[in-house]
């Protein structure tokens, strides 16, 4: 590897750290964010408000894919992922420095949303044009190994700002950080992004799309080549459901359904839960390195659809074990005190809820919603129309109610005399409120952990490699962001609020897995029979 070559990863990966950095901050700090900037604000503007930070966190990064995408493939690479990390790094620092909504009123939860927009937007550009850069400048047989690199970003910026959150957090002490501590990790970013751009303002243009240009190959329209045109547009489906998509679903529950699971469902405190991931990134890391490499000499596709078929079948034992080692008490609990929901089955909705706004009101769906948030395993019984949806523990009946037409006072009182029912109930029969610290296995969790980063690190490490092979020069950057950007915008990011609405459906805690196996199968097949091969292609003559 020459010393331009060592440049060029350690600007492209150093930026795509910082950019993640940045993205993760704002998702690992929404509950103080949330009061800072939401908390005067009235319900219907709430709603509105969710729904835009919903869209810029996922579903605005295929709309950054194509608009930086576009301008990568007409302009060049250098300049786009430039333009990238600035839009990013600015709204980052500005979200630090933004008065909350006591200083500044309904402005201060606007502005923010537009900075959300702007980070979602910049995302989506930034890991197109940091593959395609890095891969256009690798030898033919080393791309897999060199932009394997790119593919350590996102761990290592989700890591990095656990590291920051964490270590302010234990400085400042909760309260100091709640009331304005939480502004420094948005801060540093300035820092960071000081660094980055002055790193990349010293690279070249990548010498294939040099070479291209020089010859005037460059395509006129890259979305229509790109989109418009069946032969492309069909690679890019494959790209999608033969690639992506089970490699999103994988990505995610390997590390954030992970911890969803040890917080949300098996109630480890925050910050051992965060410890726990972090030495599991620690960790498992390097293999991004080592499959990206490996895959440089037995192809991608053994790789990445390997490891979404492995992944598929050990996700149940897997986090059975998780359970056994983590919480214990709860483990038991499950298997000696069973409970059913006697209920109308019209009443139960799928309570599928991504953005956090949707009320589910019915007896039903309040009994579900409060035994799938404290993790106890029931069994459906069909009740006749017009039944009030009640809830049997062992040998006690305690009866739901309906929140329909209340207002929020009378749902208040309801809900608290409810919810204290039912807790006294279910730790009568053994459900835990929390993990017992000295119950938890440390060392089997993080193996366990770290098994799951290395199923992120199976299909994660080729992929920018087989994205980049894909698509000719002319339009790679546009072809390759938007495939990417569905596949862990919408299927990835989708993954907790699915697998929570399945687990309130149906009873099971493990039920929700069941949308990663599924989709992560469904990648397998189709791109065991549709996927090329393309580790053997030569960039240099891919126009």
């Amino acid at each position: 590897m020459t010393r331009e070559e060592k440049k060029v990863i350690f600007a492209s990966s150093l930026g795509t750290v910082f950019e993640w950095y940045d993205f993760y901050l704002y998702g690992s700090l929404s509950a103080i964010i949330a009061a800072q900037f939401f908390s005067g604000v009235n319900p219907t503007a709430a709603f509105i408000f969710a729904l835009m930070a919903f869209a810029a966190g996922f579903a605005v990064r295929p709309f950054g894919a194509i608009v930086f995408g576009r301008l990568g493939d007409l302009v060049g690479r250098k300049y786009t992922f430039l333009i990238t990390i600035l839009l990013m790094g600015a709204s980052t620092f500005v979200v630090g420095i933004l008065p909350n909504y006591a200083s500044w009123g309904i402005a201060a939860p606007v502005i923010l949303i537009i900075l959300r927009l702007f980070q979602g937007l910049a995302l989506g550009g930034e890991y197109g044009g940091a593959a395609t850069y890095v891969a256009e400048h690798a030898p033919n047989g080393r791309r897999g190994f060199y932009t394997s690199w790119i593919q350590t970003t996102a761990t290592l910026g989700l890591f990095l700002s656990l590291l920051v959150i964490l270590g302010t957090r234990t400085y400042l002490g909760e309260a100091a950080f709640a009331e304005w501590g939480w502004r420094i990790p948005f801060l540093v970013s300035i820092l960071l992004l000081a660094v980055s751009v002055w790193i990349r303002l010293t690279l070249n243009e990548s010498p294939v799309f040099k070479k291209m240009k020089e010859e005037g190959k460059t395509s006129k329209a890259p979305l229509t080549e790109a989109f418009g045109r069946w032969e492309n547009a069909k690679v890019g489906l494959i790209a999608l459901f033969g690639g992506t998509a089970g490699q999103a679903v994988v990505w995610y529950t390997g590390q954030f359904y992970a911890l969803f699971f040890l917080t949300q469902t098996l109630k480890v405190d925050g910050w051992t839960a965060n410890v726990l991931i972090a030495i599991s990134l620690l960790i498992g890391t390097p293999f991004f390195i080592v499959f990206g490499w490996l895959s440089d000499k037995i192809g991608r596709k053994p790789i990445i659809l390997g490891g979404c078929l492995i992944a598929a079948l050990t996700y149940f034992p897997i986090f059975a074990a998780i359970t056994h080692y983590a919480n214990p008490a709860l483990e038991k609990a499950q298997a000696t005190s069973p409970v059913t929901v006697v209920a109308n089955p019209a009443e139960c909705s799928f309570q599928f809820n991504p953005v956090g706004t949707a009320k589910f009101v019915t007896s039903c769906d309040i009994a579900k919603s409060f035994l799938a948030r404290n993790s106890v395993n029931y069994s459906n019984e069909a009740a006749p129309a017009g039944t009030v949806a009640s809830i049997k523990v062992g040998d006690k009946v305690i009866p739901s109610f309906s929140g329909v037409g209340l207002d929020a006072a009378a749902m208040k009182t309801q809900s608290d005399a409810f919810t204290a029912s039912m807790t006294e109930a279910i730790r009568a029969a053994g459900y835990p409120a929390k993990a017992d610290p000295a119950a938890i296995n440390t060392p089997m969790v993080v193996a366990l952990l770290t098994i799951l980063v290395l199923f992120v690190t199976m299909v994660y490490g080729p992929i920018a490699a087989w994205l980049v092979e894909l698509f000719p020069t002319r339009i790679r950057y546009t072809a390759m962001s938007l495939p990417y950007h569905i596949g862990n915008g919408w299927f990835g990011g989708f993954l907790p609020t699915t697998a929570f609405a399945m687990v309130a459906a149906t009873g099971d805690i493990y039920y929700g897995l069941w949308y990663p196996i599924i989709v992560a199968l469904a990648t397998f097949v189709i791109g065991l029979v549709l996927a090329p091969e393309t580790n053997k292609r030569d960039l240099e003559n891919w126009h």
